[in-house]
């Protein structure tokens, strides 16, 4: 997971160095397009069994997902700092807590909720809607958080009922499709060496990333590695110093510091509820 973080981080920065030349959703197709040829792969190799789903409507709505999420992060990276864009979607996983509460009926106590609240303070610390500061950039990001939020839900509805290389190829496959939609519209050809090299260096590892994902939560519980993630904004700070000559501010640290904290906090209880013996109370 943590390998992952610093593949996905330079994956970002790569993305973030393209939008100087192509439009972003030219960037987004580009990334996009290392997982789908990995998945075509995958099925020369395993064959179409692997489409077999028995909710194909959910597995869409994930590959949707997918596809605007990342739209809107590198649209919004185009205008702000990495590490500003990368801090706001530390959001996700309070934001899954929220949706796991409403959407699938599983019970979030005072605890959960809490760090729920304090987790969005810290956003607001980020973000300082009314102040000169503020860019209205950051909140593509914080828009992208949601969707991704929404993409982890329809994870869990699927955990069980689809294979995993299942979830990966309807992904795919579905937001290749919709992000090659204005692709007439914005498409520029690549004109240098050096671009081709950054294209093909970020789709190979976005799909990198991606498999180290999966692999990890192959080895280990979520709520184990979960908290590897918040490492990629170290690798985002540095890539935007060393690239961009940028770097995060107080209030951005500071938010940041809140968010990880309250995140960190909530998948502790998760990790005690996961672990909660039948007949006694339920963690909250």
């Amino acid at each position: 997971m943590c390998l992952s973080m610093f593949v996905f981080s330079a994956v970002d920065t790569q993305a973030k160095y393209l939008t100087q030349i192509f439009d972003p959703f030219q960037v987004v197709w580009m990334r996009q397009v290392g997982l789908f040829v990995g998945v075509v792969f995958l099925l020369l190799w395993r064959g179409t069994s692997i489409l077999k789903t028995q909710k194909v409507g959910l597995q869409l709505s994930r590959g949707a997902c997918a596809a605007l999420s990342a739209s809107l992060f590198i649209v919004g990276v185009s205008y702000v700092p990495l590490a500003d864009a990368v801090a706001v979607t530390f959001i996700a996983p309070l934001l899954v807590t929220i949706m796991a509460a409403l959407l699938l009926g599983e019970y979030v106590g005072i605890h959960r909720w809490t760090a729920v609240l304090i987790g969005f303070a810290g956003m607001l610390v980020i973000i300082r809607p009314g102040f000169d500061s503020f860019h209205p950039a950051l909140m593509l990001p914080l828009i992208a958080a949601f969707l991704f939020a929404g993409r982890q839900i329809i994870s869990r509805f699927l955990s069980g009922i689809d294979r995993t290389e299942t979830t990966v190829a309807y992904t795919a496959i579905a937001s290749t499709i919709l992000l090659s939609l204005p692709l007439p519209f914005v498409w520029q050809n690549p004109q240098t060496q050096s671009e081709f090299l950054l294209i093909f260096g970020m789709a190979s590892m976005a799909a990198m990333g991606e498999l180290l994902v999966i692999k990890a939560l192959e080895i280990a519980l979520a709520v184990v590695v979960s908290p590897m993630q918040y490492t990629i904004i170290i690798w985002s700070s540095f890539y935007g110093f060393m690239v961009f000559d940028q770097l995060p501010d107080i209030y951005t640290l500071g938010g940041t510091a809140i968010i990880i904290l309250s995140g960190l906090y909530t998948l502790h209880r998760e990790r005690l509820r996961t672990r909660q013996k039948p007949g006694k109370p339920a963690v909250k």
